[in-house]
């Protein structure tokens, strides 16, 4: 079902699964050859607390938008970077770091940076890629079905329904 007010846009590859098995066998030799990890994740809320969540190509559901942090890289110079990438949108002034979160589950040195952000603009909409399936602002009581746990859960600790964790998903 559509919804009304929301920047929306689906991209279909067909089959994608010999570059999902490439980027697999790199993320796993990128984990493996490195002691620790980072990635920088952006809660990007507009004036009416709307949320930017992105839906990947490569694996299932609604995520806040960021990446991993490169070599040389601060992780607000990753943030900022991702932010462009994924959903065109440019920071106005310095985002606020909520919370350090050690992301085990699927590999013991990674961890995650999420970033609270009010002060942006987004000059344009990036179209669906071979990265990014569809992106949209969505009210905090009307998230998608598909939005994942983890999302959700940084949602609650954000509007102050639940604690803090530790971990990023449930270890």
């Amino acid at each position: 079902m559509p919804r009304t007010g929301l920047s929306r846009r689906t991209f279909s590859l067909g089959s994608a699964a010999p570059e999902r098995m490439i980027r697999k066998a790199l993320q796993r030799y990128w984990r493996y050859s490195r002691g620790l990890t980072l990635g920088a994740q952006g809660v990007v809320l507009d004036r009416s607390d709307n949320v930017l969540l992105i839906r990947h190509t490569y694996r299932p559901g609604w995520h806040f938008p960021g990446g991993g942090v490169e070599r040389g890289e601060t992780v607000e110079d990753a943030l900022s970077r991702e932010l462009r990438e994924e959903a065109g949108v440019e920071l106005e002034g310095p985002p606020e770091l909520f919370g350090l979160y050690a992301n085990h589950v699927l590999f013991p040195g990674d961890h995650i940076a999420l970033f609270l952000i009010r002060a942006w603009h987004q000059p344009s909409t990036p179209a669906p890629n071979h990265e990014i399936a569809e992106q949209g602002f969505f009210p905090l009581t009307a998230l998608p079905a598909e939005t994942t746990a983890p999302t959700r859960v940084r949602l609650e600790e954000i509007a102050g329904a639940r604690p803090r964790a530790a971990h990023w998903s449930a270890p």
